[in-house]
Protein backbone atom coordinates (compact mmCIF):
# COMPACT_ATOMS: atom_id res chain seq x y z
CA UNK A 1 0.00 0.00 0.00
CA UNK A 2 1.55 3.10 -0.96
CA UNK A 3 0.62 6.38 0.65
CA UNK A 4 1.32 9.78 -1.56
CA UNK A 5 3.06 12.80 -0.42
CA UNK A 6 0.40 15.95 -0.70
CA UNK A 7 0.09 16.75 -4.35
CA UNK A 8 -2.59 17.57 -6.61
CA UNK A 9 -3.45 14.79 -9.97
CA UNK A 10 -4.90 15.71 -12.74
CA UNK A 11 -7.23 13.91 -14.29
CA UNK A 12 -9.55 13.12 -17.30
CA UNK A 13 -12.60 11.47 -17.78
CA UNK A 14 -14.22 11.01 -21.23
CA UNK A 15 -18.15 10.81 -21.42
CA UNK A 16 -20.68 11.55 -24.10
CA UNK A 17 -22.00 14.16 -21.13
CA UNK A 18 -20.65 17.00 -18.68
CA UNK A 19 -19.49 14.75 -15.26
CA UNK A 20 -19.32 17.52 -12.47
CA UNK A 21 -20.06 15.48 -9.68
CA UNK A 22 -19.03 12.03 -9.96
CA UNK A 23 -21.26 9.78 -7.58
CA UNK A 24 -19.55 7.24 -5.12
CA UNK A 25 -21.44 4.19 -5.43
CA UNK A 26 -22.59 4.43 -8.49
CA UNK A 27 -21.35 2.76 -12.52
CA UNK A 28 -20.92 -0.28 -13.67
CA UNK A 29 -19.63 -2.73 -11.23
CA UNK A 30 -18.77 -4.95 -13.99
CA UNK A 31 -15.91 -2.61 -15.30
CA UNK A 32 -12.45 -4.24 -15.27
CA UNK A 33 -11.41 -2.84 -11.50
CA UNK A 34 -14.84 -2.69 -10.60
CA UNK A 35 -17.65 -0.04 -9.29
CA UNK A 36 -15.19 3.39 -9.28
CA UNK A 37 -15.11 6.74 -11.32
CA UNK A 38 -12.87 5.33 -14.44
CA UNK A 39 -10.24 8.13 -15.23
CA UNK A 40 -6.85 8.46 -17.03
CA UNK A 41 -3.90 10.87 -17.18
CA UNK A 42 -4.05 11.49 -21.06
CA UNK A 43 -6.41 13.96 -22.38
CA UNK A 44 -5.62 12.10 -25.52
CA UNK A 45 -7.33 8.66 -24.69
CA UNK A 46 -10.29 10.67 -22.57
CA UNK A 47 -11.20 12.14 -25.97
CA UNK A 48 -11.45 8.71 -27.79
CA UNK A 49 -13.48 7.37 -24.59
CA UNK A 50 -15.92 10.49 -25.38
CA UNK A 51 -16.64 9.61 -28.36
CA UNK A 52 -17.62 5.58 -29.09
CA UNK A 53 -19.68 7.21 -31.73
CA UNK A 54 -19.31 9.85 -33.86
CA UNK A 55 -21.79 12.15 -31.73
CA UNK A 56 -19.89 14.93 -29.82
CA UNK A 57 -18.50 14.00 -25.95
CA UNK A 58 -17.12 15.59 -23.50
CA UNK A 59 -13.61 15.39 -21.42
CA UNK A 60 -14.10 16.61 -17.97
CA UNK A 61 -10.71 17.10 -16.28
CA UNK A 62 -10.48 17.60 -12.19
CA UNK A 63 -7.67 17.85 -9.64
CA UNK A 64 -7.24 15.10 -7.39
CA UNK A 65 -5.59 15.59 -4.24
CA UNK A 66 -3.49 12.65 -3.25
CA UNK A 67 -2.90 13.83 0.49
CA UNK A 68 -3.59 10.67 2.98
CA UNK A 69 -5.13 8.13 -0.08
CA UNK A 70 -3.89 4.52 -0.76
CA UNK A 71 -2.80 4.37 -3.92
CA UNK A 72 -2.50 0.52 -6.21
CA UNK A 73 -0.06 0.60 -9.17
CA UNK A 74 -0.62 -2.96 -10.95
CA UNK A 75 2.01 -1.61 -13.30
CA UNK A 76 4.46 -1.21 -10.77
CA UNK A 77 7.30 -4.12 -11.00
CA UNK A 78 6.29 -5.80 -7.61
CA UNK A 79 3.14 -7.18 -9.58
CA UNK A 80 2.49 -9.00 -12.58
CA UNK A 81 0.37 -9.39 -15.80
CA UNK A 82 -1.55 -12.31 -14.10
CA UNK A 83 -2.32 -10.21 -10.97
CA UNK A 84 -3.69 -7.44 -13.61
CA UNK A 85 -5.65 -10.44 -15.20
CA UNK A 86 -7.41 -12.14 -11.90
CA UNK A 87 -8.66 -8.45 -11.09
CA UNK A 88 -10.02 -8.37 -14.96
CA UNK A 89 -11.68 -12.17 -14.46
CA UNK A 90 -13.01 -11.43 -11.00
CA UNK A 91 -14.81 -7.91 -12.10
CA UNK A 92 -15.84 -8.25 -15.64
CA UNK A 93 -18.52 -10.16 -16.97
CA UNK A 94 -16.37 -13.45 -17.92
CA UNK A 95 -18.38 -16.53 -19.66
CA UNK A 96 -15.52 -20.05 -19.96
CA UNK A 97 -16.52 -21.34 -22.73
CA UNK A 98 -14.22 -24.54 -22.55
CA UNK A 99 -13.36 -27.06 -19.53
CA UNK A 100 -9.64 -25.52 -19.54
CA UNK A 101 -10.73 -21.97 -19.61
CA UNK A 102 -12.87 -22.67 -16.21
CA UNK A 103 -9.89 -23.90 -14.75
CA UNK A 104 -7.66 -21.46 -15.49
CA UNK A 105 -10.05 -18.68 -14.79
CA UNK A 106 -9.87 -20.49 -10.91
CA UNK A 107 -6.10 -21.29 -10.90
CA UNK A 108 -5.67 -17.02 -11.53
CA UNK A 109 -8.31 -16.04 -8.94
CA UNK A 110 -6.52 -18.77 -6.51
CA UNK A 111 -2.51 -17.60 -6.78
CA UNK A 112 -2.96 -14.05 -8.01
CA UNK A 113 -5.72 -12.24 -6.55
CA UNK A 114 -5.43 -8.61 -5.19
CA UNK A 115 -7.75 -7.09 -2.64
CA UNK A 116 -8.24 -3.71 -4.33
CA UNK A 117 -10.79 -2.62 -1.06
CA UNK A 118 -7.49 -2.06 0.75
CA UNK A 119 -6.72 1.25 -1.59
CA UNK A 120 -8.59 4.57 -2.28
CA UNK A 121 -6.95 4.42 -6.34
CA UNK A 122 -6.48 1.82 -8.45
CA UNK A 123 -4.43 2.38 -11.93
CA UNK A 124 -3.06 0.48 -14.29
CA UNK A 125 -3.89 -1.22 -18.10
CA UNK A 126 -7.29 -0.76 -19.32
CA UNK A 127 -9.23 -3.74 -20.75
CA UNK A 128 -11.10 -2.56 -23.84
CA UNK A 129 -12.91 -5.57 -25.97
CA UNK A 130 -9.84 -6.45 -28.01
CA UNK A 131 -7.60 -6.53 -25.11
CA UNK A 132 -10.14 -8.55 -22.92
CA UNK A 133 -10.27 -10.68 -26.06
CA UNK A 134 -6.04 -11.44 -25.85
CA UNK A 135 -6.69 -12.00 -21.45
CA UNK A 136 -9.06 -14.83 -22.69
CA UNK A 137 -7.19 -16.06 -25.55
CA UNK A 138 -4.27 -16.84 -22.70
CA UNK A 139 -6.53 -18.75 -20.48
CA UNK A 140 -7.41 -20.95 -23.46
CA UNK A 141 -4.25 -21.63 -23.89
CA UNK A 142 -4.24 -19.94 -27.19
CA UNK A 143 -1.43 -17.78 -26.73
CA UNK A 144 1.91 -17.56 -24.35
CA UNK A 145 2.00 -15.07 -21.26
CA UNK A 146 5.03 -13.80 -23.01
CA UNK A 147 2.67 -12.92 -25.55
CA UNK A 148 0.15 -11.60 -23.24
CA UNK A 149 2.82 -9.30 -21.60
CA UNK A 150 3.54 -8.06 -24.98
CA UNK A 151 0.15 -7.50 -25.88
CA UNK A 152 -0.99 -5.56 -23.05
CA UNK A 153 1.29 -2.83 -25.08
CA UNK A 154 0.39 -2.95 -28.29
CA UNK A 155 -1.67 0.21 -29.44
CA UNK A 156 -0.83 2.36 -26.95
CA UNK A 157 -3.20 0.87 -24.76
CA UNK A 158 -2.59 3.49 -21.81
CA UNK A 159 -3.23 3.41 -17.87
CA UNK A 160 -7.02 3.79 -16.56
CA UNK A 161 -6.69 5.22 -13.01
CA UNK A 162 -10.07 4.44 -10.83
CA UNK A 163 -11.23 6.38 -7.94
CA UNK A 164 -12.90 3.43 -5.76
CA UNK A 165 -13.40 5.35 -2.03
CA UNK A 166 -15.78 7.34 -0.07
CA UNK A 167 -12.12 8.89 0.69
CA UNK A 168 -10.70 9.59 -2.73
CA UNK A 169 -13.89 10.69 -3.94
CA UNK A 170 -14.15 13.41 -1.79
CA UNK A 171 -11.01 14.45 -2.62
CA UNK A 172 -11.76 14.96 -6.52
CA UNK A 173 -12.55 18.35 -7.80
CA UNK A 174 -14.14 19.22 -10.98
CA UNK A 175 -12.91 21.71 -12.57
CA UNK A 176 -13.88 22.03 -16.78
CA UNK A 177 -15.51 19.87 -19.05
CA UNK A 178 -14.62 20.58 -22.45
CA UNK A 179 -16.52 19.46 -25.72
CA UNK A 180 -14.83 17.21 -28.52
CA UNK A 181 -15.77 16.38 -31.75
CA UNK A 182 -16.94 12.33 -32.71
CA UNK A 183 -16.12 13.30 -35.98
CA UNK A 184 -12.17 13.93 -35.13
CA UNK A 185 -11.80 11.32 -32.16
CA UNK A 186 -14.07 8.08 -32.71
CA UNK A 187 -12.03 7.27 -35.99
CA UNK A 188 -8.93 7.55 -33.94
CA UNK A 189 -10.29 5.38 -30.90
CA UNK A 190 -11.32 3.11 -34.33
CA UNK A 191 -7.71 2.75 -35.63
CA UNK A 192 -6.45 2.39 -32.23
CA UNK A 193 -7.88 -1.29 -31.86
CA UNK A 194 -7.74 -2.11 -35.27
CA UNK A 195 -3.98 -1.20 -34.99
CA UNK A 196 -3.68 -3.58 -31.60
CA UNK A 197 -5.77 -6.35 -33.15
CA UNK A 198 -3.60 -6.38 -36.41
CA UNK A 199 -0.26 -6.69 -34.08
CA UNK A 200 -1.82 -8.62 -32.05
CA UNK A 201 -2.50 -11.22 -35.03
CA UNK A 202 1.10 -10.79 -36.10
CA UNK A 203 2.12 -11.73 -32.79
CA UNK A 204 0.05 -14.58 -32.12
CA UNK A 205 1.89 -16.52 -35.13
CA UNK A 206 5.46 -16.06 -33.27
CA UNK A 207 5.44 -18.85 -31.61
CA UNK A 208 8.50 -20.68 -29.37
CA UNK A 209 8.93 -23.76 -27.81
CA UNK A 210 9.75 -22.07 -24.98
CA UNK A 211 6.98 -19.79 -24.35
CA UNK A 212 4.94 -20.61 -21.27
CA UNK A 213 1.01 -21.41 -21.65
CA UNK A 214 -1.76 -21.56 -19.42
CA UNK A 215 -1.73 -25.27 -19.37
CA UNK A 216 2.60 -25.07 -18.38
CA UNK A 217 0.85 -23.35 -15.34
CA UNK A 218 -1.92 -25.60 -14.63
CA UNK A 219 0.69 -28.38 -14.68
CA UNK A 220 3.39 -26.89 -12.46
CA UNK A 221 0.43 -26.17 -9.96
Amino acid sequence: MTQNPERSLMLFHGSPVRVETPLFGKGNSRNDYGLGFYCTESRELACEWACPTTENGYVNSYGLQTTGLAFLNLNDPSYTCLHWLAVLVKYRRFDATTPLMAEAKEFVLDRYSVDLSKFDVVSGYRADDSYFSFARAFLDNRLSLSQLQQALLLGELGKQVVIRSKRAFDALSFIDAELVRGSDWHPRRSARDNQARAQYRNLARDTSESSVYMLDLLRGA
